[in-house]
């Protein structure tokens, strides 16, 4: 099985967040930037990757991100912040 990503995306520190599951992380989070694929991404402007977890099995991913889109808003911004303080785009890292 592959490996995979969850992710949250944003459009600016504290602003609306987005939680994204995929196996191939730099793609996916072009395809948010670019605004190709339709979606709630693209609704709300959402280009900023801010935090990520690798996964070996692309179903522990899976399962993941459904329990964090469980998760209060309050404890995905700790998240975040936790990783993240500054909520810096992580795109660039991923080159």
């Amino acid at each position: 099985m592959l490996g995979g990503w969850v992710y949250i995306m944003t459009n600016r520190p504290d602003g609306t967040l987005y939680i994204g599951v995929t196996s191939d992380l730099p793609r996916r989070i072009w395809e948010h930037r670019e605004g190709v694929i339709d979606g709630f991404t693209k609704r709300y402007g959402l280009k900023r990757l801010v935090y990520v977890e690798r996964y070996d099995d692309i179903a522990t991913a899976l399962q993941r991100e459904k329990n964090l889109k469980h998760w209060s808003r309050a404890w995905k911004v700790a998240l975040i912040l936790k990783a993240n303080p500054h909520w810096n785009d992580l795109y660039e890292q991923l080159m």
